[in-house]
């Protein structure tokens, strides 16, 4: 086989392993196992929201018609805007789709927010409230404290995102600052509540899954005030500040969230229906279909996408050396430290780019690198790409590009792009964080 075939042979196998993946967490997969039944004498009342949001309410409603049950369902879940256009043909008539902006709200998101507590406010003893919940919702529900406006609470959001804060300290600050998140949703009626989740984070903590709006909080006021005393120095270093009103809402006791032991969650159920865990085994096993060894270093790698790289780039020429064929995969969520504003590109493409420089273009290793809601960074519209795949030819094919200028200045998307290694899948209606394959085949 040629080079140029066997490269070709790598990338196929890449991208079928992150289908793979993504597949896995489809809602019409792992959805329908797990919806419950209408209450006899009552309503089901569905919210939701996430990147899986669209695809949820579609799944739930074909699954009540085919019961004959719609006429007692009601509700809406809130999605990225763009996702729901994305939907193969299908259209909820009961359960409805509405859209927000993602990663950072808009006032669609707060009226979605505001929309959502008041249609759960309604609900009764004998109504049951099912909440389709994914990653992403964070964003999609906005719902700020009292004393903060939209502005101020985006403000802190980005901030705290080009900084490289990881999602414990983001959850840990917006469910504080928030009338939705950290158990609030829950707190918003006595009915019994049923929550399934598809989890986006390492771990599968419900409390860090879209800000854990229907479960206890574990953290305090004084945990979002010291991550926030942390991260003050690189937010002003970028030139960004924390709004006045936040150190006021984060000062007020009244804003401390639910506990465990509140007796709301008593009659709150909470089941995550997928995981990255089991999407990067499916991937795992159909490599091993392939003739791949699988090294699994699991779904709750952290830290700063290009240090990662150049850890597994290391990893990836020790396996080579010894000889083996070997799909090293990985999951989590790797954070960027913005150096220099005005690049594109999201962690995926960043880790990607700077796995390519480390393997300095190593005979017989490729890799891929992708979200798997299919956005990778940038404005999160449709249109962005999931991530980038890198093969040994990559640097020697984009020769007149330098690729070290576009990692330092944060624009891995301009550089993919010109060297036609994007992946652009557009929304895959589900959400279980990044994905991460690298093929060793000596």
């Amino acid at each position: 086989m040629t080079a140029r075939a066997t490269t070709a042979q790598a990338r196929a196998d890449l991208l079928a392993l992150f289908d793979a993946a993504v597949a896995a967490a489809h809602p019409d997969v792992c959805l329908p196992p797990h919806l419950p039944d209408v209450p006899a004498n009552g309503r089901l009342i569905v919210v939701g929201a996430g990147k899986a949001a669209a695809a949820m309410a579609v799944a739930a409603e074909r699954h009540y018609r085919a019961r004959g049950a719609l006429d007692r369902v009601m509700g809406f879940t809130t999605a990225p805007h763009g996702t729901a256009e994305a939907l193969a043909g299908e259209s909820p008539e009961v359960i409805r789709i509405v859209s927000a902006r993602h990663p950072t709200p808009d006032a669609s998101s707060v009226q979605a927010a505001e929309r959502t507590l008041a249609l759960v406010g309604t609900a009764r003893q004998r109504d049951l409230v099912l909440v389709l919940f994914s990653g992403g919702a964070s964003a999609l529900w906005a719902a700020p404290a009292q004393g903060l406006d939209l502005a101020g609470k985006t403000a802190l959001t980005r901030g705290l995102l080009k900084c490289g804060a990881d999602i414990h300290e983001m959850n840990t600050v917006r469910r504080h600052i928030s009338r939705i998140k950290g158990g609030r949703l829950r707190k918003a009626t006595q009915a019994p509540m049923l929550t399934l989740a598809i989890s986006d984070v390492p771990g599968d903590d419900p409390a860090t899954i879209g800000s854990g709006p229907t479960v206890p909080d574990p953290t305090t006021l004084a945990d979002a005030r010291a991550i926030l005393g942390r991260r003050r120095p690189a937010m002003q270093a970028l030139g960004l500040s924390i709004p006045a009103a936040i150190d006021a809402v984060l000062a007020a006791p009244a804003n401390e969230t639910p506990k465990p032991d509140d007796p709301a969650f008593a009659t709150a159920q909470y089941r995550i229906i997928a995981t990255p865990a089991a999407s990067l085994a499916r991937a795992g096993e159909l490599a091993m279909q392939k003739g791949y060894g699988v090294v699994n270093l699991g779904d709750g790698i952290t830290g700063e996408a290009r240090e990662v790289a150049f850890a597994h780039a290391r990893l990836a020429k020790e396996v080579k050396a010894a000889g083996r064929k070997v799909a090293i995969i990985s999951g989590g969520e790797l954070s960027v430290t913005v150096r220099h504003a005005g690049g594109r590109g999201g962690r995926n493409q960043e880790y990607a780019l700077a796995l390519a420089l480390a393997l300095g273009g190593e005979a017989g290793i490729a890799a891929l690198a992708a979200d798997t809601d299919g956005i990778d960074g940038g404005e999160g519209k449709p249109t962005d790409p999931a991530g980038a795949i890198i093969d040994a030819g990559l640097l020697s094919r984009a020769r007149h590009l330098d690729a070290q200028k576009f990692l330092d200045t944060n624009d891995a998307t301009a550089f993919f792009e010109a060297a036609d290694a994007l992946i652009i899948r557009g929304p895959t209606q589900t959400n279980v964080n990044d994905f991460r394959a690298i093929l060793v085949d000596p």
